[in-house]
């Protein structure tokens, strides 16, 4: 999930709960613009800092502890990635998206939509 500045959500990916999050997170870039983007140590990829760098954007990511070659971190800026945290926790509010009731990854998304719609309308 792709947020904005006061945790809003402006992209969403859906994919099967067994996959890993992070091979979603260039599909998510690919047309945004940002000037910092924020993750977490999962997120720590040559490839993914190389696309953020593309973008003329700060890569505001942990180190991945088995990284040889370490990056720095500004710790006053990654502390502002509460607000994603924040955002799933708002999203989870909506009983449909939390207990999953649907049935179809169509259904489910659209129900994530509907509410991502409302978290900005408020």
């Amino acid at each position: 999930m792709a947020v904005r500045g006061l945790g809003h959500p402006v992209r969403m990916i859906l994919t099967a709960g067994q996959m890993g999050d992070a091979p979603q997170a260039l599909a998510l870039l690919n047309g945004l613009e940002a000037n910092i983007v924020m993750a977490d140590t999962a997120y720590d990829s040559d490839a993914l800092r190389a696309s953020i760098a593309a973008l003329d954007a700060q890569a505001v990511i942990p180190n991945n502890p088995s990284r040889s070659i370490k990056h720095p971190i500004d710790q006053a800026l990654y502390k502002e990635r509460h607000l994603v945290e924040c955002c799933f926790s708002r999203l989870k509010q909506f009983r449909r998206v939390a207990t999953r009731y649907e049935k179809t990854a169509r259904n489910y998304m659209s129900m994530i939509t509907i509410a991502a719609i409302v978290l900005w309308l408020h």
